[in-house]
């Protein structure tokens, strides 16, 4: 009888856990107006050989659905459907996420919807705590084990350009997601672990036009312009020791 309840309870977490995604992905998609996907996800750790389990050897990690046996960034990114595949449809976000319920929450960033910026964990702590420091109002920051995003208002190229020149130096671990990029979404799980926010999402502010009978503000969580933090999160990096180079979502 025991064993019956202790199965039951397990299904009932899981099933809480693939609700929580696609209800995740279903605001994004529907309150937010953020074109998300199914990311490719992890396979099922496997049984370790009796030497891992004994300690005499390494343990081996989850690996990515995808084809590529190497792939550096296991289950956090777009393969099928592609990242052009991404949507604001509740109908479609329902279909995907009934068929793969504990697929990763993929952002098709640039465009209309946010960019991001992201560096290691440890250099996005410091520079995180630089920007509180000065002041600085800050949208949503996702965090993995290893790397930390601070999401910001859409950006193009030739505006990132202009700000990446005026540095003396930028170094190879930020990455900047803007248009044709991706980030992986709370609640997802990849390869390097669990994804989660570091400071979620807050509301805008009413505006004083909607105040005064205007149009509604936008649902979606106010962002910061990149130029805003870009320095901060260049000092960081390029303090942290060996600038977190490796590659590692």
């Amino acid at each position: 009888m025991r064993e019956i309840l202790g199965r039951r309870r397990k299904l009932l977490f899981r099933r809480g856990g693939r609700s929580a995604l696609l209800g995740a992905a279903l605001h994004c998609a529907t309150e937010w107006q953020w074109p998300v996907l199914p990311g490719v996800g992890i396979r099922p750790a496997g049984r370790q050989p009796a030497g891992a389990r004994l300690g005499l050897g390494e343990r081996t990690g989850r690996r990515c659905s995808c084809p590529d046996p190497d792939c550096v960034v296991p289950g956090a990114h777009p393969f099928d459907p592609g990242l052009l595949a991404a949507t604001t449809d509740a109908r479609m976000v329902r279909w995907w996420w009934a068929n793969r319920p504990d697929a990763p929450i993929v952002l098709a960033t640039g465009g209309r919807a946010p960019c991001a910026v992201s560096l290691p964990a440890v250099a996005g702590a410091r520079a995180l705590a630089a920007l509180d420091h000065f002041g600085v109002r800050l949208g949503p920051v996702v965090a993995t084990p290893t790397r930390w995003s601070l999401l910001v208002s859409p950006y193009d190229l030739a505006e990132l350009g202009e700000l990446l020149h005026s540095q003396d130096w930028v170094p190879s671990s930020l990455r900047f997601h803007g248009e044709g990029g991706y980030l992986v979404l709370p609640p997802s799980q990849i390869g390097a672990g669990r994804v989660r926010w570091e400071r979620p999402p807050a509301s805008p502010k009413l505006s004083t036009p909607f105040e005064q009978g205007g149009p509604p503000p936008s649902a979606a969580p106010w962002l910061p312009k990149v130029a805003t933090i870009v320095d901060a999160l260049v000092m960081a990096s390029t303090s942290t020791p060996d600038g977190g180079s490796r590659l590692a979502y």
